[in-house]
């Protein structure tokens, strides 16, 4: 069956957002890509699918009539393109897939055709295979020769808890040593770090030592780990296209490769040979070897990949480089890698997608496959069934079936907030600035457009013109504002300051645009058009450690409503920074001793700050333990001297402030993004755009039940009635649960009488019968308290 994918949930729920907006599958009338689809379902879907629901009956009360319809359909390059703009969800390659097909399969039977599109390994594979391996073969012996050559001296390796084990450079390798200690530590061992580098297991070492062995549970371990299944997943690509591989890195769930393939695209009906493949290349187990070369030998090793001459001419500044090869595939790479193909046991390809080279969309169209990977096939049966959960939780699943927010074409990346979902935005952005009123900081409003010259100044300009939407009036260049931090040096500097109004801390919520390529754009997580809870510090130098200590604060009380736990590192001085080393080395030292008086755990992660100062990067948990980096408090030395900026000292001189960059909430939608995920949709009393419904028993009680709902209203809270008089009082009641209605309020004869409401929560728990005044008191005070409980706190 073509349309296989749609009898999974995974299709149906890709086909019920494609449907979420449209009628037709392919225009705007019935054609055969309807019959066709219709016909491969079995029967009406779920109603957890209602716009395929509604689809699916609409087409059925055609009756024969479906055979009629017109067969005048679009390309599928058409279709292909506006799927591609309109899917959100994570699974849209099925349904893209299964609508090609089908309008395939209409375009060949109106010719008498019908063959199924399939792809197998290429048999030869492509030339330059062969070619690239006999070079890497000779180019091999002469590193072999210099190896042997390289006096062999006596080292000293140093374990993590302080053991000495002696070697010989350019002889034992990270592997030996982990295998002296234990066969179990050395087989568990991913990667090796030798003196701060992560190094492979199988490389000699060249020196004195210190050793750490990485296993998959550490970041760096997983990230080579996946780096390394990328390989694998580029050499079946290879194997099975023919193309040129692009780049393939690790990502933060997984690993990816772009390839350049003329006159094809990569279709989801791939994925099982790509994977056979891969599966033979594990089982073969095959070595990661690494050779250091110089740059004209690799240029003649990549003459046939215009994309690796580009790396080699543009980005590659030393003589040599490194080349790392498995079985057939040679690649470019720094590396390093795990010993063997066969360390990855478990593995998956989850999607593909079109991209562009290096992100330009003036640049070659690239084919990108995904995949994931584990040591064990049950850490992969774990993620699956995560990715299950969390594609129930998808924010813009949830957007749709609330009616909070949506996309449209005529505007990528610029959400569109319905009521309810502008309530939710609202309720955000007042609770921050409650907060804002209780901790000193002055909310200001700064434009929204700016000359070129003040990005000039900053110095974004130079690094970051390309991410900004700019346009020409009256000769001169401007720019809608990506961030708010320039601006606010203006307003800073718009008069002569004195240490008396230090610390300064303003606050601004304004609208931000950033020109996000639109392949790149997911929901609210990526957006164009964004606000932040934005606050900039100038502060003294000495007053750097309490200006942490209160945002660390801050950020904890906010979070802390939220339900979230969150981690937090701090960032010091990279290799390439401004300034004097002083400082930094003062600065750095004050955010030490406010992480320390702040009493959480925290890890310091030497060399990661920013160029102009250091920072503490905050991770937040959600309810599925994923991590996501929302809050900023960031140390900026560069921008105050940039501006100029200055302030009058208590001893008259005029010293330079420093910028403390600010935010918590991060981006306003993608924090409601990751809440409406956490929460499943169903969202706590104060952020709830449902808080409560009132439901009559019969239609003589409607009046008072809308009575009630005034009331309710009228004291600020969200209220719906239900008297449709299409169904039973227990369907209302199911109907509000289900979407999610915080209270229920039952009226009857009873309650109309005594001007009261019988009070139950969507979990079920009746709390019995209340008047109306203490129902919205109670109310008020959950709102208050923002609690995370509020229908037990009821």
């Amino acid at each position: 069956m073509f349309s296989g994918s749609l009898q999974t949930s995974e299709g149906l729920e890709a086909l019920n957002i494609y449907l979420s907006d449209r009628s037709y599958l392919d225009g705007f009338k019935p054609s055969q890509v309807d019959t066709y689809i219709f016909e491969t379902l079995d029967s009406c879907p779920a109603d957890i699918f209602p716009h395929v629901c509604r689809w699916y009956r609409h087409i059925a009360s055609f009756g024969m009539e479906r055979k009629n319809f017109t067969s005048q359909i679009n390309t599928v390059e058409n279709i292909n393109r506006n799927m591609k703009e309109n899917l959100v969800s994570v699974m849209e390659n099925n349904i893209i897939d299964s609508l090609q097909l089908a309008k395939m399969k209409v375009s060949k039977e109106k010719k008498g055709g019908g063959d199924k599109v399939s792809v197998s390994e290429l048999k030869p594979w492509p030339s330059y295979i062969e070619e690239r391996v006999h070079m890497w073969n000779k180019l091999k012996l002469q590193y072999e020769e210099e190896l042997a050559a390289k006096t062999s001296l006596p080292i000293k390796i140093t374990l993590p808890d302080g053991r000495v084990i002696e070697g010989q450079s350019w002889r034992t390798t990270p592997y030996e040593v982990a295998k002296g200690i234990s066969q179990g530590l050395a087989d568990n061992s991913v990667i090796a770090k030798i003196n701060g580098e992560l190094w492979d297991l199988d490389r000699p070492l060249e020196e004195d030592s210190q050793l750490q062995l990485l296993k998959f549970d550490d970041d760096e371990g997983q990230q080579v780990f996946w780096h390394s299944s990328a390989h694998i997943l580029g050499e079946a690509m290879e194997r099975v296209y023919g193309g040129c591989l692009c780049y393939g890195p690790p990502i933060e769930n997984g690993f990816y490769y772009d390839m350049f393939i003329e006159d094809q695209q990569v279709s989801n009906l791939d994925f099982p040979v790509v994977e056979n493949i891969m599966k033979s290349i594990v089982k073969e187990k095959q070595n990661f070897e690494r050779l250091e070369l110089r740059k004209e030998d690799l240029l003649e090793m990549f003459k046939y990949n215009k994309f690796k001459l580009r790396i080699l001419n543009e980005k590659v500044n030393t003589p040599t480089t490194t080349v790392y090869r498995c079985g057939p595939l040679i690649d470019l790479c720094r590396g390093p890698h795990v010993r063997h193909t066969g360390k990855v046991k478990s593995f998956k390809v989850t999607k593909n997608s079109a991209t562009y080279w290096e992100g330009k969309n003036d640049a070659e169209s690239l084919q990108r496959v995904y995949g994931i990977s584990f040591p064990d096939n049950k850490q992969l049966k774990e993620w699956e069934k995560f990715q299950e959960e969390a594609a129930k939780r998808d924010h813009r699943k949830i957007g749709k079936e609330q009616e909070l927010y949506f996309f449209h074409e005529l505007s990528p990346g610029s959400c569109f907030f319905l009521p309810r979902g502008a309530y939710i935005y609202n309720a955000l952005v007042d609770f921050i600035k409650s907060e804002y009123r209780k901790r000193g900081f002055q909310e200001v409003v700064s434009p929204n457009i700016f000359n070129a010259k003040l990005w000039q100044t900053s110095g974004h300009w130079a690094h970051y013109a390309d991410n900004m939407f700019s346009f020409d009036v009256e000769k001169e260049t401007f720019a809608l504002k990506p961030m708010n931090c320039p601006g606010h040096c203006l307003m800073f500097d718009q008069r002569i300051r004195s240490w008396r109004e230090l610390p300064l801390r303003l606050a601004d919520f304004g609208v931000l645009h950033r020109n996000e390529l639109s392949g790149a754009l997911t929901g609210l997580t990526r957006v164009r058009r964004f606000q932040q809870d934005d606050a900039h510090i100038f502060c003294a130098g000495e007053q750097i450690r309490q200006e942490i200590s209160g945002a660390l604060n801050f950020l904890k009380h906010v979070y802390s409503v939220f339900g979230f736990s969150f981690q937090l590192v701090l960032s010091t001085r990279p290799e390439k920074y401004l300034g004097e080393i002083s400082m930094w080395e003062e600065a750095e030292q004050q955010l030490a001793e406010s992480l320390n008086e702040f009493g959480e755990q925290w890890k310091e992660n030497p060399g990661d700050g920013a160029f102009y100062g250091p920072k503490i990067d905050i991770t937040i948990l959600d309810a599925l333990r994923r991590p996501h980096q929302c809050a900023t408090i960031q140390l900026d030395f560069q921008l105050p001297i940039r501006f100029n900026l200055g302030y009058v000292s208590e001893t008259g001189e005029k010293k330079r402030p420093v910028i403390i960059h600010r935010a918590i909430l991060g981006s306003v939608e993608r924090m409601i993004a990751i809440l409406a995920e956490s929460y499943a949709g169903k969202w706590p009393f104060w952020l709830s755009p449902r808080q409560c419904i009132v439901i009559p028993v019969g239609a003589p009680f409607n009046d008072y039940a809308f009575k009630v709902k005034d009331q309710l209203h009228l004291g600020g809270f969200m209220c719906d009635v239900d008297v449709d008089p299409g169904d039973t009082m227990n369907k209302k009641i199911r109907n509000a649960q289900l979407a999610q209605y915080n209270f229920i309020l039952v009226v009857g004869e009873k309650e109309q009488s005594g001007g009261t409401v019988n009070v139950r929560t969507r979990d079920n728990v009746v709390h019995g019968e209340f008047s109306i005044e203490a129902v919205t008191q109670k109310f008020q005070v959950l709102k208050d308290k923002r609690s995370l409980n509020s229908e037990v706190d009821f």
